[in-house]
């Protein structure tokens, strides 16, 4: 019987080789797809319950007071008109309290009226958070432009700069904000009331923007100026001080953008901070008054005849809106900074 002749060393070698498969013709493997910051924090939002939950939450609130005027006339009722008939109101055990057709949601009023007035208490509601909304977003916004660019110039200057700056930043801190903004409240609205601001609601709405945007910079401040004291000797910052940029250049396109994470973590924090604070001047009396609608005049008017005794669901109604928003941005605001959060685990 003939045997096969043995293979050779050169030819084992090369049978080998060809049986392995080559670098190019190997199965391609996935490669890491590169994502920017936004990208990955939106990534990590998707994956949390709550923090899609909040965000619908949020979502919803915000398109409710969009859409206030249209779901009021949706309803047939607007948020002034008062209806103090016999029908609606009673007038003899308990007067001015609505009547048990009118005082819980109904056909006619989706949530009742409101006591003493008998005025709708859903469109009271969906106006009412456009004027708390916009008074939290505008005064946040005021706030987070300050600041920023504050925080910013103090860290990127740094010297004589820092240490007025930072001085400033410990004063505002020092001063207790509650009491500052109650006594400072009723001056200003003395002293817009002669201009365009002061016209109408606008008054109110505009002392607030402008009392809690001035008095709420500093803590932002604070923590932009820690920021740009490491990111203002990084190699980007030296090579456009390099080509000639000028310094107002270098903070506005160099500084400033890497330390936006930072800021909106700040103002998801700082918005339900307003929304709260804004109820609570309203509340007190020095806010928005009657008959501008916002949650914390509604509580104000619920409080002030005693009517949350006899008629509760008149305080529960602007209670829950106002505790119900100031949670979904807490929730959102602690998802967004966990998102942002670069010491976090990438997947």
């Amino acid at each position: 019987m003939n045997r096969a002749p043995p293979l050779t060393q050169l030819q084992s070698t090369a049978e080998a080789t060809a049986e392995r498969p080559s670098p190019s013709t190997s199965p391609s493997r996935p490669t890491a797809e590169a994502r920017s910051l936004l990208a990955t924090a939106w990534l990590r939002i998707r994956r949390s319950k709550i923090a899609l939950l909040s965000l619908c939450v949020v979502a919803a609130i915000m398109l409710f007071a969009i859409l206030g005027p249209l779901l009021s006339a949706m309803s047939g009722n607007d948020p002034f008109t008062s209806n103090t008939s016999p029908d609606v109101l009673d007038d003899i055990q308990t007067p001015g309290l609505p009547l048990s057709g009118y005082m819980y949601p109904s056909a006619g009023h989706w949530l009742g009226v409101e006591p003493g007035l008998g005025r709708d208490l859903f469109s009271r509601l969906a106006y009412g958070g456009q004027v708390s909304l916009t008074i939290a977003l505008l005064s946040t916004a005021v706030s987070v432009v300050l600041g920023t660019v504050i925080g910013a110039a103090a860290g990127y200057f740094g010297g004589k700069t820092d240490a007025i700056i930072s001085r400033i930043m410990d004063l505002f801190l020092a001063f207790p904000h509650l009491l500052l903004v109650l006594s400072l409240t009723p001056i200003l609205q003395s002293r817009l009331r002669d201009t365009a601001l002061g016209q109408g609601s606008f008054l109110p709405m505009a002392s607030l923007v402008i009392i809690l945007g001035f008095f709420g910079w500093a803590y932002l401040a604070r923590i932009v100026r820690g920021q740009v004291l490491s990111l203002r000797e990084r190699e980007f910052v030296e090579a456009a001080r390099s080509f000639g940029a000028s310094h107002l250049s270098v903070l506005f396109r160099q500084i400033i953008p890497n330390v936006m994470g930072v800021v909106l973590i700040y103002a998801t924090m700082l918005i339900p901070t307003n929304i709260s604070a804004e109820a609570a001047l309203s509340f007190l009396g020095v806010g928005v008054k009657d008959p501008t609608p916002s949650w914390g005049q509604m509580l104000n008017a619920a409080q002030s005849g005693n009517w949350y005794l006899s008629d509760p669901w008149f305080l529960a109604v602007p209670g829950a809106m106002l505790i119900v928003t100031v949670l979904a941005f807490n929730l959102l605001g602690d998802a967004v900074r966990d998102a942002l959060d670069p010491k976090a685990s990438r997947h």
